[in-house]
């Protein structure tokens, strides 16, 4: 028909679905011909809250027939519970022209929608319920509530948002950009004040599904295709809300299906027909998001072998190795690419192998007594895929004698007429030792007597040895042995020539090493040079080391990773003749990289004078130091500033200002400060310095000049005390040895201890004499050097001298039957201090005389005869200067027998105390004298028993 009359849309019913905020409409079309089909477009009106507040306009065009129920289904944004929805819709029919020049059906009726039931004043609810979302997504929250509510708060995670007023009743939140916070979801909760009523929600953001990354499927044994990927984020939530993406396998050539148990591998059974033609869909889907991949494959391209299994080494000797293995067999129709690869001595050769079952590799130019490593993997040789995994196995070669003579070297010196040669040489590198070096055989020859030859050897863990030799003509060989055999032998010569002496020189090294060239010898006979350093040559721990020159050259650098800066090193430049003698050429030092002294000298001060002194630093070592020692600075500082000839104003180390003298030769070891006032103090301090600096920096010594005279007075002062004291002390020798030869020292009785040696015959005790018990019974010679008068019976004491007191003591009766009698004397030239007390010896006496004393004492008869006869002067004065004879009444005790015999004894008179000496006869002087005898010298004689005799 040409033109149709407008089709009004009918009965519009309209559902929701809260959970997913959508609003469903059903309507149908009147006066639509029968079995016949017109496209149509419908325009509709979504208003919220109220009629005229339109917030949704659209058209849907579809194709509808007679009596067809039209549906369409629209998302809110707002939760459909926060307000009412109203829903209109017209049509037209969609002939190609313009909307405006198209004929519009009338509107139909507005359907209103209530997703909430009416609310109670104090209600207060928050929509909407269990939301899900994606991370990044935008979100609308409501909250309604009752009339008799007012104050309402808000808030997302514990922060207070605001929202929007959609009416008195309702507030609107729109959040942006959600963010994912944790499985369990988001909080969001209203609080109306002051009630606290309170509602809220649940928000769960999920992460964004992503799509399988590095999909793709292999087969390793032709039964299976194994598919995997990267499965990306775990989009699953708590609570049940959203599990995690599940995956679908799909293949569109046998159209099936397979549900994967795993996030990133499915399993896929090759059928008996052996499709080779594969195209896989791999679908990733969730609650809100499905994504999906796809594969296109022929599956003879796609193998992955098994790794190869049987794998063996074998025949395996110094050189040679054979490595067999077997695969996994495909088919007549598919072979497989091996790759060999053989690992050692830091070498890594690969060989590749095309085989269906088995396959076999030889191994040659191996080097003996190492350690390999041949692993062996396996590929697709038509199409590559990928290889398989290593299967690898160890192995080693054995032993092979070594290839190439050591590297040899000494150095001599000639001790006690023998040469003491230290021997060198470098371990073989394993590549020559071909094994591993149990010992070194060392073989001495006597170039004068070629039959005398001597065998040594050293451990093969050695380097050098130490050889003593008679006489310094000697040829040396030396070998190095393995398991297998010796390598071949390193000859070097001894000779007996010292050389000529070679002045050492130092050298400076360069960014390279250390410069060593010497003048080229010219004789005929040098087949090259040796280079050899050490830290000290002359240590013998030293490790020296050494390089072979040919004989063209003339220099060479030497570098090493061993030197350090601040060591100083030795270098000796040898010529090698044909005999293999060696002989000195140059002589070098020098240091890696110098640096300043590491000490400064210790100084000593000498010669000190009011106007100069000496420094003095004899024992500093220049050869220590950490650099070539090339002079001393000298720094001196006085209170008056003044800078003495030779030296310069300049600032010391601890910034004061001071006087400075450089002294430029380093053998210089002392040094004479000079130009100095007496009486004046200093300070000094002496530093060596280097071609980089100066030493460390050091404390300042003082010392003071004196004064003029004080010198002169102790240069002549202190020789004179010397020498008035050496003369004191060979006096003072000299008079203790004429005292001693002279005039000895006189013993003293009182400290004799004879009575301590006199036992008693009866009494097997030692008897100590009581004073109480003395007997009267001695003679007393008295020199007076004074004019005095003894008193005879008086209780005054004559005054004695020391020097000139002699007494001579006897028995006063000749016979004595009892015990031997007791004779005390008093004698103060011994003993003054016991004078003064009133003490006494007493001293036994025998009963009969001794045959010397017959002729020097007499009895007492006989010597009253003499002293009637023969004494002119009276005996109650004695003239001054003159000597008498006392006798004096003694105090003596029995020492034999018991002292209670006295008391028997009627006729005994008891003893009186020791102290009180009673004069019973004055003796003129001219009996004092004794009777001339060879025994004359004595000053006293004692008188004991029989077979004691004491001086």
């Amino acid at each position: 028909m040409d033109k149709l009359s407008p089709l009004t849309p009918v009965s519009p019913r309209i559902s929701f679905k809260s959970s997913l905020q959508h609003l469903d409409l059903e309507w149908t079309v009147q006066n639509l011909p029968h079995h016949q089909e017109l496209k149509m477009i419908f325009l509709i009106e979504i208003s919220r809250i109220r009629t005229s507040n339109i917030i949704w306009v659209g058209n849907y065009s579809t194709t509808v027939k007679w009596n067809q129920v039209i549906h369409w289904s629209w998302k809110s944004e707002l939760p459909l519970e926060c307000a009412t929805h109203f829903v209109r819709i017209k049509s037209m029919v969609d002939n190609g022209m313009p909307p405006e020049l198209s004929s519009w059906s009338e509107w139909s009726s507005w359907e209103e929608v209530h997703a909430q039931n009416p609310l109670e004043p104090n209600a207060l609810f928050v929509f909407p319920k269990r939301k899900l979302v994606e991370e990044g997504a935008n979100v609308t929250i409501c909250s309604i509530f009752g009339s008799n509510l007012k104050d309402i708060f808000c808030y997302l995670e514990g922060e207070l948002i605001h929202g929007e007023q959609l009416d008195s009743h309702i507030l609107t939140f729109e959040l942006s950009n959600v963010p994912f916070v944790r499985v369990s979801g988001m909080n969001f909760y209203c609080v109306e004040k002051p009630t606290n009523i309170t509602d809220g929600i649940v928000l769960f953001v999920s992460k964004v599904l992503e799509e399988p990354k590095d999909f793709s499927c292999e087969t390793r044994d032709f039964k299976t295709l194994s598919c995997t990927w990267s499965p990306g984020v775990d989009t699953g939530l708590g609570w049940s809300m959203q599990p995690s993406q599940s995956y679908t396998l799909v293949e569109s050539v046998s159209r099936e299906r397979k549900h994967c148990e795993h996030k990133n591998v499915c399993n896929w059974k090759i059928t008996q027909e052996l499709q080779e033609i594969y195209n896989f869909t791999l679908i990733a889907e969730n609650h809100l998001r499905k994504r999906s991949v796809n594969i296109f494959f022929n599956l003879t391209h796609r193998v992955h072998p098994l790794a190869p299994y049987n794998v063996s080494l074998e025949s395996i000797e110094a050189t040679q190795a054979t490595l067999r293995w077997k695969v996994l067999y495909h088919g007549n129709r598919y072979s497989l690419l091996c790759q060999v690869e053989l690992e050692g001595e830091g070498k890594v050769i690969q060989s590749n192998v095309s085989v269906k079952v088995s396959g076999e590799e030889i191994f040659s130019e191996l080097v003996p007594d190492t350690e390999y490593q041949a692993c062996i993997r396996c590929a697709g040789a038509g199409h590559f895929w990928k290889w398989s995994e290593w299967n690898c196995q160890k192995f080693s070669t054995s032993e092979a004698a070594p290839s190439e003579a050591l590297a040899v070297w000494s150095t001599v010196r000639e001790e006690n007429g023998s040469c003491i040669v230290n021997l060198f040489w470098k371990p073989l590198s394993k590549l020559h030792a071909k094994g591993k070096i149990l010992h070194y055989n060392i073989i001495t020859e006597n170039l004068d007597k070629p039959h005398r030859v001597k065998l040594y050897s050293a451990s093969g863990l050695a380097n050098d040895m130490k050889l003593t030799l008679d006489q310094c003509a000697y040829q040396i060989n030396v070998t190095a042995s393995n398991s297998a055999g010796q390598s071949p032998a390193s000859v070097i010569a001894i000779s007996g020539d010292s050389g000529k002496e070679v002045e050492e020189e130092r050298i400076q090294r360069t960014e390279d090493g250390f410069f060593v060239s010497w003048k080229p010898l010219s004789a005929d006979n040098i087949i090259g040079y040796v280079v050899g350093w050490c830290v000290r040559l002359q240590d013998p721990l030293c490790d020296l080391q050494w390089k072979n020159i040919g004989p063209n050259t003339t220099s060479t650098v030497i570098s090493s990773d061993a030197f350090r800066p601040g060591i100083r090193y030795d270098f000796r430049v040898y010529g090698i003749s044909t005999g293999r003698v060696a002989s000195l050429i140059e002589k070098r030092t020098g240091y890696y990289r110098e640096l300043t002294p590491s000490m400064n000298p210790r100084v000593t001060v000498k010669n000190l004078t009011s106007h100069s002194f000496v420094l003095s630093w004899t024992d500093y070592s220049t050869n220590d130091q950490s650099g070539f020692i090339q002079g001393y600075h000298v720094s001196l500082k006085s209170k008056n500033r003044q800078c003495q000839p030779g030296f310069e104003k300049a600032v010391c180390s601890d910034d004061s200002v001071c006087c400075k003298y450089n002294i430029k030769n380093p053998e210089q070891k002392t040094f004479t400060v000079e130009n100095l006032q007496p009486e004046s103090h200093y300070e000094f301090l002496v530093t060596s310095y280097t071609r980089v600096g100066e030493g460390p920096n050091g404390t300042f010594t003082a010392v003071t000049t004196p004064d003029e005279l004080s010198y002169t007075l102790v240069q002549i002062i202190l020789p004179m005390i010397f020498s008035v004291l050496l003369i004191i002390s060979v006096c003072y020798w000299k008079s203790q040895w004429v005292k001693e030869k002279c005039y000895p020292e006189i013993p003293d009785p009182n400290k004799s201890s004879i009575l301590s040696l006199i036992k008693s015959k009866e009494n097997p005790h030692l008897t100590i004499m009581n004073v109480k018990d003395c007997i009267p019974d001695a003679l007393e010679v008295i020199n007076k050097p004074e004019s005095t008068k003894a008193q005879v019976m008086g209780t005054e004491k004559p005054f004695l001298a020391e020097s000139e007191l002699t007494a001579y003591l006897y028995p006063l009766q000749k016979e004595h039957s009892g015990p031997g009698p007791w004779i005390c004397f008093e004698n103060f030239t011994y003993n003054q201090s016991a004078s003064d007390a009133g003490l006494c010896g007493h001293i036994p006496v025998p009963s009969k005389d001794l045959p010397w004393q017959q002729g020097l004492l007499t009895q007492p008869d006989n010597l009253l005869n003499v002293l009637e006869g023969n004494c002119e002067q009276p005996l109650r004065e004695i003239p001054a200067g003159e000597a008498s004879l006392n006798y004096v009444s003694q105090l003596a005790s029995p020492l034999y027998g018991d002292k209670d015999s006295f008391s028997n004894n009627p006729t005994t008179t008891m003893p009186e105390p020791c102290s009180d000496y009673k004069m019973q006869m004055a003796v003129p002087a001219c009996l004092a004298s004794p009777l001339p005898s060879k025994e004359s010298s004595l000053s006293s004689v004692v008188l004991l028993d029989q077979g004691e005799h004491y001086h």
